[in-house]
């Protein structure tokens, strides 16, 4: 058995304990392990869509500048050691599997965490040892009570988006959801929030102004002949889709909160953090067999508004999709964003996850958009992308990073 398929094993045999929003069992396990998460200054981000753009942004920016840093962001595409990165770098998988025992040596069976924190308190202790100077943590699961809201006095908190997403934990509407997502900020300390829906704002705000937060709330870059333009700064986005002009300016004002803390970070890096910034399986052009399809991670019905968006800004004809979606998701409101006349939708299952059955969302997609040209059912996305590159029309494969992650792992074996 090689390391990573211990890395598998290990963290497997806390699957059974599910998700279970609640700070109890991290705080004690940290304990446990000595308080690790004290040692690393932080800057926590979370949100509905786009949170792992501006950690993948903040963390090659302050690379760029010179500081030891780590990033831990999930879910990962191919393997576990994506989700804890120091300096853009994945962890090796031997020191992983080392921090991870680490953790299960200190599990009190009576209170047995559950695989995210599990994974959690490992990044907290390879941060540690590693001396990181400042650590980009994206919120896993909402906020408030989320493994990673263990600390106390973040440099800065970031809420990059709220849209109705994993409803069924966070509550029914925007402004429970939005409820959730305040629980990161913390009293005195800097928030950076990002364009918000009026109901969930109004929920923002109010947080804000009972914890004195200093804010802001930065309006996005503007695109000029090719460039990004935002305050003094002119860089170049590698990363596609309108949505990051509003996505790079929340990191730069994250930078300036930190700067303004005394954080060496010049106006250069943050224009060349910014412009050496990859994220893999968002809005990400692919070469298969000769054909360029895109790739993105679209799954909730702000993402793929986001995707269409963007697709609308490039292509006018019609579009091969190549989709596979969680049962837990918003089908209808995702179909209802991207699906248009003359459409080809290819339907696959999301391999080794609660996946949604292709026939019924079939079904679902022919209600919704009675003239797509073609509507079937693939077992796997290679046999699909077989007859949809056939075509002359773009292919874009997206629905769930899960089946993003699983397709990569297929093209790398």
């Amino acid at each position: 058995m090689d390391t990573i398929q211990k890395i598998e094993a290990l963290l497997q045999s806390y699957e059974r304990f599910g998700v279970h929003l609640g700070l109890e069992a991290s705080l004690k396990l940290l304990a446990d392990l000595g308080n690790p998460h004290e040692q690393v200054p932080v800057v926590h981000v979370a949100g509905s869509n786009g949170k792992g753009s501006v950690c993948a942004y903040l963390s090659s920016i302050l690379t760029e500048a010179g500081y030891k840093t780590g990033r831990y962001t999930s879910p990962h595409l191919i393997d576990w050691t994506e989700r804890i990165c120091v300096n853009n770098q994945s962890i090796e998988p031997e020191a992983l599997y080392e921090s991870l025992l680490k953790v299960q040596a200190k599990v009190d069976p009576n209170c047995s965490p559950t695989q995210f924190e599990v994974l959690t308190a490992a990044m907290w202790i390879y941060f540690a040892e590693q001396k990181v100077d400042i650590a980009v943590i994206e919120v896993g699961l909402g906020g408030r009570l989320d493994a990673t809201n263990v600390i106390e006095h973040p440099l800065v908190s970031v809420i990059v988006s709220i849209s109705r997403e994993h409803w069924q934990r966070l509550g029914f509407t925007l402004s429970s959801i939005a409820g959730e997502k305040a629980g990161i900020l913390k009293s005195g300390c800097p928030a950076v929030i990002g364009q918000l829906p009026p109901e969930a704002k109004a929920v923002i705000d109010r947080r804000i102004a009972d914890l004195d937060c200093p804010v802001v709330y930065p309006e996005p870059a503007q695109a000029i002949e090719g460039w990004a333009h935002k305050d003094d700064f002119k860089y170049q986005l590698p990363l596609q889709g309108e949505i990051q002009l509003h996505n790079s300016a929340l990191a730069i004002a994250a930078i300036q909160f930190l700067r303004q803390q005394n954080w060496d970070i010049s106006d250069q890096a943050i224009i060349n953090g910014i412009q050496n910034t990859t994220w893999a399986g968002r809005m990400q052009w692919y070469d298969w067999k000769g054909n360029r399809i895109l790739i993105d991670g679209a799954h909730n019905p702000a993402s793929a508004k986001a995707l269409r968006q963007y697709i609308d800004q490039i292509e006018k004809a019609p579009i091969q999709w190549i989709m596979g979606m969680l049962s837990t998701k918003d089908h209808a409101d995702i179909f209802k964003a991207l699906l248009r006349s003359q459409d080809s939708l290819f339907l696959v299952p999301v391999p080794d996850h609660s996946s949604a059955n292709p026939t019924d969302l079939a079904t679902l997609a022919k209600e919704i958009c009675p003239d797509l040209r073609t509507c079937e059912t693939y077992p796997t996305v290679p046999a699909a992308l077989e007859i949809a590159t056939q075509h002359s029309e773009l292919t874009v494969l997206c629905g769930s990073l899960y089946l993003i992650g699983d397709f990569f792992k297929q093209q790398r074996s």
